[in-house]
C-alpha cells in the first residue's frame, strides 16, 4: 500500500463507540488505524478503491466486505469499525463505478470477476496471513455470494444476510415485475455520491414524483429515443432498469451473470446465513440454507421479525453480535460462538423468532421443522371453515388493471412512496375491495403457533387468460383490525387451463393468539409491489393498453394448508 495509515479521527471514534451502544455490544476497548484510498487492479485495468482497518495490537484475521454504498463515517463504523475495534483486520471495497472505484456501476453483473481480482490483490499484501472471511448485508451479501462462485482455498467462512444469490429470479418472482422494491432502489441509487444532506432531501422531495412514476404506464419507453415517466424520474443514470422490466425470459444468457446459483454447491466453508420474516429476499435465504444443509455443510440460519430496513437498524442488535461471535470461532478460532445479543451458546443450527402471543426466539434443529397440518376452506358467505364447500359453490370477483389492487404491507425491500408500508401492516381496507375476496375463521379457541411454509390451493379460472393471483393469510383481532402474516403471488401463463392453482406463501413463525381469526385474501394483484397484469399479450414492459379480467373461485377445490407446531402429549 503507497497510502499512509492514519489514526481515527474523533467522529470515527464516536461512530464507532455510539454503534457498539446500539448494537449492545461493550464499549471497544481496542483502536485502529485506517488507510484509505487503496488501489486494487482488475484483470480489465480498472481499479477499485478500498479503505483497510487495521487493529491496534494483535489481529484475529481478515475481514473482506464490498459494497456499492460507499464509507461514510457511519457506514464505517457499521461495516468495518465494529470488527476492527475487536481485532479483525477489515477491508472495505467500494464496488465498480460506484464511490471512486473505476469502471462502470451494472448492479449484481460484474460481482463475480471482481471478486477475484479482490483475492488476487491481497494474496500480495504483506499484512495477509493466507485466510479471511467475508461479510455484509443486502447487496454487500450479494458480492460474498459472486466470491463463493469460485471459492479461494483462503476464505474460512461467511456471514451472509438478507441478500438473494439469483437476481433475476428475484426481480421477476412468481413471473411478474418487482416494480417498487426495484425502481425505488434505482432512484435513490442514482443519489447515493450527493453528500447527505443533499441526497436526504432529493429523495424526500421526490417521494410524491416516486408514487407517480409506480403509478404510471408504460414501465419503459419503447426504444432508446423515449422513456417513461420512471425513467424520466431516473434521468438516464439507471440504465439498468429498463433491461430488469424488459428482460422477461430468465434463461436469457443476459442473467447469468447474476445467477449464483451455483454458489450453493460449489461452498465449502461454513456459512452463516441471516434473514427477516418481512425481508423480500427471504425465500432464497431460506432455500440457500436448505441446500447448505442438505450437503452437510457447518451452516447455520437465523431468521428475525424484520422488514430489510429494519434488519439493517434494529436486527443488527442480533445480526451483528452474532456474526461477531460467528468469526470469534470460525476465523479467530476463539472457542465455541455465541448467538444473539444475549450471549448464549447457540444449541440448535437454526434460530427463528415467533411473533405473537409470548413472542420470542426459538432454537430449532432444521428448517423446516416437523408440522402437522390444519386445513381451512373457504365457504359462500366469506367464511373459512374445517369444512370444505359443496361442488358448485364458487365466489367471483374482476381484476381491473386500470384500478389495480393495492399493496397494503408485505415483504418489499424499500419504501420511499408515500402510502405504502412494507411489512406487519393493517391491511383491513382490502376486505371492502369489490375486487378482492376474503374469508375469515371463527374465533379460536386456543393458540395456534404456526412455523413453516403456508401453501394455498386455489381453484381459479378467467375469462381473460392473462392473469394473476395474489393470496395472503391475515390475523384478524377483536377488534376487526385485520394484519397481514403471509402472502403469495403468481403470474399465470395464459396458456394454462382453468383448475388448481398451488401457491407456496412466504415462510412464517407466528401464533395465532386466543379470539383472533384467521383471513384468507384472495385477488387479482398486488401493486406496485408487482407491476400489474395489463391484460393483454402486449410487452408488459411497454404497453398501456389494459383489459380486465373476470376471475370465478371454485371454492370446493380451494384450501389452505397450515404448518402447525406439534401438540406434545
Amino acid at each position: 500500500m503507497n497510502q499512509r495509515a492514519k489514526e481515527r479521527t474523533l467522529w470515527r471514534r464516536l461512530a464507532d463507540q455510539q454503534w457498539s451502544k446500539y448494537v449492545r455490544l461493550p464499549a471497544p476497548a481496542n483502536s485502529y488505524t485506517v488507510t484509505r484510498d487503496v488501489r486494487i487492479p482488475m484483470k480489465d485495468g480498472v481499479e477499485l478503491l478500498a479503505d483497510v482497518l487495521e487493529p491496534k495490537g494483535p489481529v484475529s484475521g481478515t475481514i473482506l466486505v464490498t459494497s456499492p454504498y460507499g464509507y461514510n463515517v457511519l457506514g464505517t463504523a457499521m461495516t468495518g469499525g465494529v470488527f476492527a475495534c475487536r481485532g479483525y483486520r477489515t477491508v472495505l471495497v467500494r464496488c465498480r463505478g460506484t464511490f471512486g472505484s473505476g469502471g462502470t456501476f451494472d448492479p449484481f453483473m460484474q460481482e463475480a470477476g471482481d471478486a477475484a481480482g479482490i483475492v488476487a490483490w491481497m494474496r500480495e499484501q504483506p499484512w495477509f496471513d493466507g485466510r479471511f472471511a467475508t461479510h455484509g448485508y443486502s447487496y454487500l451479501g450479494f458480492t460474498q455470494w459472486a466470491m463463493l462462485m469460485d471459492p479461494p482455498p483462503e476464505l474460512v467462512t461467511a456471514v451472509i444476510a438478507c441478500t438473494p444469490y439469483n437476481f433475476g429470479a428475484f426481480v421477476h418472482d412468481g413471473g411478474a415485475f418487482m416494480l417498487s422494491t426495484l425502481f425505488e432502489w434505482s432512484f435513490v441509487t442514482t443519489k447515493q455520491e450527493k453528500p447527505l444532506p443533499l441526497r436526504i432531501a432529493a429523495i424526500l422531495s421526490s417521494r410524491s414524483r416516486v408514487r407517480e412514476a409506480l403509478a404510471a404506464l408504460p414501465l419503459t419507453g419503447t426504444s432508446s429515443s423515449t422513456s417513461s415517466a420512471a425513467e424520466k424520474l431516473l434521468d438516464g443514470k439507471a440504465p439498468w432498469y429498463r433491461e430488469w422490466a424488459s428482460r422477461r425470459n430468465l434463461d436469457d444468457p443476459w442473467w447469468k451473470r447474476a445467477d449464483l446459483t451455483d454458489a450453493l454447491e460449489r461452498v465449502r466453508v461454513p456459512v452463516l446465513l441471516q434473514g427477516g420474516w418481512q425481508d423480500g429476499f427471504l425465500r432464497q435465504t431460506l432455500t440457500g440454507y436448505a441446500r447448505l444443509a442438505e450437503r452437510g455443510l457447518d451452516a447455520a440460519l437465523t431468521v428475525g421479525p424484520w422488514t430489510h430496513a429494519e434488519g439493517g437498524a434494529a436486527g443488527t442488535r442480533v445480526l451483528i453480535p452474532e456474526a461477531l461471535a460467528w468469526f470469534d470461532k470460525h476465523l479467530a478460532g476463539a472457542g465455541e460462538h455465541l448467538a444473539g445479543s444475549g450471549g448464549r451458546r447457540r444449541a440448535t443450527p437454526v434460530k427463528v423468532f415467533v411473533s405473537g402471543p409470548g413472542e420470542g426466539w426459538r432454537d430449532l434443529p432444521a428448517w423446516p421443522p416437523a408440522a402437522d397440518e390444519r386445513i381451512l376452506h373457504p365457504r359462500p358467505g366469506g367464511l373459512l371453515s374445517a369444512q370444505p364447500a359443496q361442488p358448485g359453490e364458487v365466489s367471483e370477483f374482476t381484476y381491473d388493471p386500470a384500478n389495480p389492487t393495492p399493496t397494503y404491507g408485505g415483504a418489499f425491500v424499500t419504501q420511499i412512496s408515500p402510502g405504502m408500508t412494507a411489512g406487519y401492516t393493517d391491511d383491513s381496507a382490502l376486505a371492502s375491495r369489490s375486487d378482492v375476496l376474503t374469508f375469515t375463521s371463527d374465533p379460536l379457541t386456543a393458540r395456534l403457533e404456526v412455523i413453516g411454509t403456508p401453501v394455498v390451493e386455489v381453484g381459479h379460472s378467467s375469462d381473460n387468460p392473462h392473469a394473476d393471483l395474489f393470496v395472503r393469510l391475515s390475523e384478524v383481532d377483536t377488534t376487526g383490525r385485520s394484519r397481514n402474516i403471509s402472502d403469495g403471488f403468481t403470474r399465470l401463463a395464459p396458456s394454462s387451463s382453468p383448475g388448481v392453482v398451488r401457491l407456496e406463501l412466504d415462510a412464517v413463525a407466528h401464533c395465532f393468539a386466543p379470539g383472533n381469526r384467521i383471513r384468507l385474501i384472495i385477488a387479482g394483484g398486488s401493486h406496485p409491489r408487482w407491476e400489474r397484469n395489463l391484460g393483454t399479450d402486449d410487452d408488459p414492459a411497454t404497453s398501456t393498453r389494459m383489459r380486465p379480467s373476470h376471475r370465478t373461485i371454485d371454492l370446493s377445490a380451494t384450501r389452505v394448508v397450515i404448518p402447525v407446531t406439534p401438540r406434545t402429549p
